[in-house]
Order: structure tokens, then sequence, then C-alpha cells
């Protein structure tokens, strides 16, 4: 559906309400997502990225309705992924000879999708197109979150086309910022972040103060994913770089899986003893089997500590368990304390794997840990507490 941003800037996107798993089954998508492609109409016409391949043929017959076709002097593609550039090779098979701006690394990609010989035309930081009274400037972003992901500005109307940078899954018709539950579209925005961009946070803090001494104003940030940011744009741009500062708030979350309900029980205790120490400390418990793992994983990153816990099974730890710590390691958490709990029945290596996990995915390991043998009585359940105010007692210490 065309949806006029100014005089020059059309939404030739698509909103997908239905989607709830995205990256294969690695990200959950509550509220849907849009897959944001724009066109730009000056004396020149650009399409600026395309939608997913699933809608390749929707995509270019609604394109198609907004433009004659052959009218599309060029395509830039700010990021190579499929989500953002799976309708290319419909839209090529129509207009085969259109150049197609993108990195150097996105002509790599490119080729490596789709194996299509198309005109591409690499384009590197501060190269630019004139279409007419406005320009296109090229921004190479890499690792934000591909090695070929850039950004384009135009100028005039002083747009940001920031392709996944900014962005949230979150379906809208409403298409901006200050059209929408400003809770919830923060709450996927820290999502997004949480979950995709935190490993590369000291690339996101160097390219926005790359960006920033560029001195371009800037009206409206139009991510590919999500809502346009067009109320106040320059707050979004603030949030990412308190993100990106190994952020955390006054929060401690118990990440846990239990078998027979003992190391939840665990949990529980744990979680009155820090409570008990600091009740203004937020503190949530997270049944990894039971909660989103996506929506865990964002609980962590506010959080300025964490505990994790498992049951021994098989001498080692629980599936889901297993699964959460090789996220943690992989997304880089910064400036978190750790701990590891658990209950066992005749081995009990859980809890020591577990502190060496967290110990090598980069968190401050408070302690080795807890580990309580069967079914906790009102006894353990004490020493529990008392665990849970040496350990909030602990990471108290540290932030005087």
């Amino acid at each position: 559906m065309e949806k006029k941003l100014t005089d020059t800037v059309t939404w030739v996107g698509k909103t997908d309400w239905e989607l709830v798993r995205f990256h294969g089954d690695e990200y959950s998508t509550h509220r849907g997502t849009s897959y944001n492609a724009y066109l730009v109409r000056d004396q020149k016409t650009v399409l600026v990225d395309t939608i997913w391949q699933p809608f390749d043929k929707e995509f270019v017959r609604s394109l198609r309705q907004v433009v004659d076709l052959h009218q599309i002097d060029a395509i830039v593609c700010n990021h190579a992924e499929i989500d953002h550039s799976g309708s290319l090779c419909e839209l090529m098979r129509e207009i085969p000879d259109t150049p197609i701006y993108c990195t150097s690394n996105g002509v790599k990609i490119l080729k490596g999708h789709y194996h299509q010989n198309w005109h591409f035309v690499p384009v590197k930081t501060g190269d630019a197109l004139d279409i007419g009274d406005q320009k296109l400037i090229f921004i190479e972003a890499p690792m934000l979150h591909w090695p070929d992901t850039m950004f384009t500005y135009l100028t005039g109307d002083n747009i940001l086309f920031s392709n996944d940078g900014f962005g949230q899954h979150y379906a809208s018709e409403m298409l901006y910022n200050d059209c929408v539950d400003q809770g919830e579209l923060f709450a996927e925005a820290i999502k997004y972040y949480a979950n995709i961009l935190t490993p590369f946070s000291r690339q996101v803090t160097k390219k926005i103060n790359d960006i920033l001494a560029l001195n371009l104003p800037v009206d409206m940030i139009c991510p590919s994913h999500g809502i346009i940011w067009r109320d106040k744009p320059a707050q979004i741009i603030e949030t990412y770089l308190k993100w990106a500062a190994d952020y955390q708030e006054n929060q401690i979350t118990l990440v846990y899986d239990s078998m027979w309900g003992s190391t939840g029980t665990m949990a529980k205790a744990i979680a009155r003893g820090i409570q008990q120490v600091d009740p203004e400390t937020t503190v949530k418990l997270c049944n990894v089997a039971r909660t989103d793992k996506n929506d865990i994983i964002t609980e962590m990153f506010k959080s300025k500590a964490i505990l994790v816990g498992s049951a021994t099974i098989n001498n080692g730890l629980l599936f889901s368990i297993s699964g959460i710590l090789e996220m943690m390691r992989g997304l880089k958490f910064k400036n978190k304390k750790a701990a590891a709990f658990g209950s066992y029945g005749w081995s009990g290596e859980a809890v020591k794997q577990i502190s060496g996990l967290l110990s090598s995915a980069g968190f401050s390991v408070v302690n080795e840990g807890i580990r309580e043998l069967w079914v906790p009585d009102e006894s353990v359940e004490a020493t529990c507490e008392a665990y849970g105010k040496a350990f909030a007692q602990s990471v108290r210490e540290t932030e005087t």
C-alpha cells in the first residue's frame, strides 16, 4: 500500500500482522512486524530496499500501482538480509538493468544469496547519488548488524533510512511513533536492541557519533522494520546511546528450569532474600521452559545481575538452560553480575558448569553458587533466602 511521507517519499512496504517467529525460530514477534521499503521521487526515482521474499509478487504488483517500474532509475539496498532484499529477484525480472547501489560487502552477499550478476554499483561512506533537487548520501554501518549494512540519508527532506538500526518488530497501520502506544513501541524497541544489536554496541556508539559529527539535520528516521520516527527522532538516537553503554536498570533476574519443582522452589526463596535486602530492586523470575526466550534476553539486558538455575541431568544441564546460556554468550553482555544455583539428586555438576559458562560469557561471577540435594525443606529454603540476601548485598557493594 502507498503511504506518502513527504512530497517526494512514499512508503511502499508490507505490514505483516501474522508473523510470530523471525530469523527462523530465533526471534519472537508478538506484535507482528512490517517490512518497510521507500520510493523517492525527484528528477530521478529511487527505490530504497524491498521486502521479504514470501511477499515478492504482492510487492511488485503493489509497486506497479504506484509507479511505472521502468521509471525506477536506481535501487538502494541498505542491507542484503533476505527480509530486505527478498523481492529483488521478482523485481529485477521486470527491470533487469536497473543499477543497485550497495556496499562492496553487499555485492558479495547479494551474489551469494541470489547468484545473479545484476548491475551493482558499490558505494562507500560519503558517496552520493544526485537525484535532482535532493541527494542520497551513503553511510557505511558495518556490523549493524551485518558486514554489508549501510544507512542512506536524503537531503532536503532530511530523512535517514536506517535499515535495521532504530527498528522494531511491530505491526501498525499508524506508521509513525507519535501515533502508537508508547509503552508497546519502546518495549519492542528494547527487545529488538537486546536480542539483535547488543553484541555490536561498540559499533552502535561509534556509528552514531560518526553520524552526529556530520551535522546532518534529521527530521525523520525511517527503519526497515516497524515504526517511523518523525516526532522528536533524536529520542531514539539518544536511547540507543544509553542502551549501547553497558545498559542496566535496578533489576535482578532469575532464570531457571526445573524437572520436579525443586530448582523452582530455590529460585523463589532466593528471590525473597534479594527483596529483603533491597525492596526497591525489581526482581523477576523466568522459567525458561515456559517463558519466551527473547523476552528473557530482554529482561537480562535490563538487569544489573542475573542468577541462572538448573537441575542436574545426565551429569549436565537441562536443555533449555544450555540454550539460553548459548544465546547469552553470543550477545556479549557487559557489566553484569551473575551466579548459579540448582537442585540435584546424586551427582550435581550443573551449578559448577553454569558458573563456568557465565564466566566465559563475560559475566562477573559473584560466588561459586548454591546447590541443594533433593527436595528443599524449610531449612533449605531458609538457606536459599540467606543466599539471596548475600548475593544482593554483594551486588549492592559493587555499586557504591
